[in-house]
């Protein structure tokens, strides 16, 4: 998901970004530097208030605001529920519409505070914030990460990445696989043709926009074949971009397919049945 006027509302923001890297990652002059030391020169700021905060992401007024989800949900789609339905009752969305993956979780809503968060990492430049994105959403997905034997990030086009300079999901799944102490297939799936921004449209139009996008290389489909593989990715809307990669891993005869993001679209909760 993408918004480009939101994308560049804080430039400052993906200047800082890059600063404090080039800082860190320079050897002799910084490398030793404290954090301390690192912090007074150019304080992090919480990336939705732009306050200076102590450590890392968002200040306490902001993390008070995320949504975090937590059961009762949806075991297939991870969607809230009003209410407890019992175990194993499946929302209307799950029934009426299964998706090729298995099941899917989410750390977060997609509101406002999480959407700043997805904008910072994916546009400024923010990679300081895949740690504790990628850290929620470990807790989020320990019911799947249990059962993994490996995490695939949903690839960009070359193209993009080239302009982007990083994988926002690739920068998720390393913090994520280090958590659960799984490895990381990052070219096991290719996007072999670009794409629409998925902004604005339609579900249908969602779905046609990737059709035949992902594939598994030939060369690759050792590495899935017979896997359980959890799909990384920052945003799940429509579904239609993780269904389209989990289409593709299952081609290339992937044991299971499931889906961890960090935040979801969640619009008025479903009623279970």
């Amino acid at each position: 998901m993408s918004d480009p006027d939101q994308a560049s509302s804080y430039p400052s923001g993906r200047w800082r970004g890059r600063f404090r890297g080039t800082l860190k990652a320079c050897g002799s002059a910084f490398a030793s530097l404290p954090r301390a030391a690192l912090d007074v020169v150019l304080p992090t700021l919480c990336v939705s208030c732009h306050e200076p905060v102590a450590g890392d992401g968002v200040c306490a007024a902001c993390w008070s605001q995320l949504a975090f989800i937590a059961p009762p949900f949806c075991p297939r789609l991870g969607i809230p529920f009003v209410y407890d339905p019992g175990p194993g009752l499946l929302s209307m969305q799950a029934i009426a519409d299964p998706p090729a993956y298995q099941r899917a979780r989410a750390a977060v809503r997609y509101d406002d505070i999480a959407r700043t968060l997805v904008h910072g990492l994916k546009y400024q430049d923010r990679t300081d914030l895949a740690p504790i994105m990628g850290g929620w959403m470990a807790r989020a997905g320990s019911e799947l990460l249990r059962d993994a034997d490996a995490l695939v990030p949903v690839p960009l086009h070359w193209r993009r990445g080239w302009s982007r300079r990083y994988n926002q999901s690739g920068a998720l799944a390393a913090v994520i696989a280090k958590s659960a102490r799984l490895p990381v297939l990052g070219d096991a799936l290719r996007r072999v043709r670009p794409t629409l921004q998925q902004v604005g449209l339609s579900k249908a139009d969602r779905a046609l926009n990737v059709q035949g996008a992902f594939k598994v290389p030939p060369e690759k489909k050792s590495a899935v074949q017979g896997r359980r593989i959890v799909l990384i990715d920052d945003v799940l809307t429509s579904g239609a971009t993780v269904d389209a990669c989990a289409r593709a891993l299952l081609r290339a005869r992937a044991a299971s397919v499931d889906v961890l993001v960090f935040a979801r679209v969640v619009d008025t909760p479903p009623a279970p049945i």
